[in-house]
């Protein structure tokens, strides 16, 4: 009873503690029946924290007194340590990953604007990002043509423009930039401007091929042949490799100028005074069908190459001219000079093969 307890100067947990230990399955703290009572059982540190070791006024955890009772919240059981039989490797995790990533990449809806204010806004958000971009990699050519790109897309030419000068003036040895320059000008028609990109260009980068390729070509497609034809005599003064003059010389056909052809020849074996060149030059005679003009091509390339330059593809070459042209007889005295000019070789064998028999 209640009297008794204060009596004996124990003080009890509250009744609601009592209730929740009961939930719990704990058997309360014994009464004054099975607990002696005494005060001179208990200890000073008794008196001064009634419920034990922990702080004045709250009583004593019972879940220490019993942890079995507190189920999961207890002390678990030792796990066996032993390694699983079936092991899963991180590369079978990547594996298994991919294959369950779906076909399709994920594409962002598209957004569809219609205020004015919110274009501005998302036009102005890009920019943020790029010059952002920018500031922190300066020289990332892709992000350049990214931010120029867009300005395109947003039909702002001029801001356009500002990004890739920004961009040349960080990197203006690079090729690809020149060309997405030039080529925006182009594809959006300003001419001139177009002009102006690829002319510092193929002043800056000589070298260059598709410069002066692309060049010529717009040029070409607007109808200003005498423009292209300049652009040409400017490349053919650096004097570049066999594939620019015959460029020169079918751009020439094109236009069905067959006389400025054969200035080009001219000055090609003037350039690059080899086999090679007077044979194409012998063979575009032969396909006007000028006859006599090729063979005097060849005649001239024996007189004006040196000895160390007369090859047997070169024989080889004349020979087969004379054969098409039914001169078998100037045929054979050709692939007889040959075999006496040339050293004693395999080359003597397919002089040999090729000559016609009698």
């Amino acid at each position: 009873p209640q009297p008794a307890r204060e009596a004996c100067g124990y003080n009890f947990p509250p009744p609601k503690v009592q209730r929740s230990l009961v939930a719990l399955r704990i058997p309360p703290p014994p009464g004054p029946q099975s607990r002696p009572c005494c005060c001179h059982a208990h200890s000073d540190a008794a008196r001064a924290h009634p419920a034990g070791r922990g702080r004045p006024g709250r009583p004593r955890r019972a879940a220490a007194a019993n942890p079995a009772a507190m189920g999961d919240r207890g002390q678990g059981q030792v796990k066996s340590k032993q390694p699983a039989p079936m092991q899963i490797t991180a590369e079978q995790i990547l594996r298994e990953a991919h294959e369950r990533q779906e076909d399709e990449a994920y594409i962002a809806p598209k957004q569809k604007i219609t205020d004015p204010e919110e274009l501005a806004v998302y036009r102005m958000r890009e920019r943020k990002h790029f010059e952002d971009r920018l500031r922190m990699s300066r020289n990332a050519m892709g992000t350049w043509l990214k931010y120029a790109a867009f300005e395109e897309a947003q039909r702002d030419f001029e801001r356009a423009r500002s990004v890739y000068e920004r961009a040349l003036d960080v990197d203006h040895r690079n090729t690809t930039l020149w060309l997405k320059y030039a080529e925006m000008e182009m594809r959006n028609r300003h001419i001139n401007a177009a002009r102006n990109v690829w002319d510092r260009a193929v002043t800056l980068m000589p070298r260059i091929e598709q410069f002066w390729f692309k060049y010529i070509y717009m040029e070409e497609m607007v109808g200003n042949l005498s423009g292209a034809r300049g652009i040409f005599d400017r490349w053919m003064d650096w004097e570049p490799d066999d594939h620019a003059w015959t460029s020169y010389v079918r751009f020439e056909m094109r236009v069905n100028q067959p006389e400025r052809a054969r200035e080009v020849f001219e000055r090609y074996v003037l350039c690059h005074n080899h086999p090679r060149a007077w044979s194409k030059w012998a063979k575009f005679e032969e396909k006007q069908g000028e006859t006599q003009a090729a063979r005097e091509v060849f005649e001239r390339s024996m007189q004006e190459l040196d000895e160390r330059d007369h090859t047997q593809d070169l024989y080889l070459a004349f020979g087969q001219f004379e054969e098409r042209a039914k001169e078998a007889e100037r045929a054979r005295v050709i692939y007889k000079f040959g075999l006496d000019t040339l050293p004693r070789s395999q080359a003597r064998a397919r002089v040999w093969e090729a000559a016609p028999r009698r």
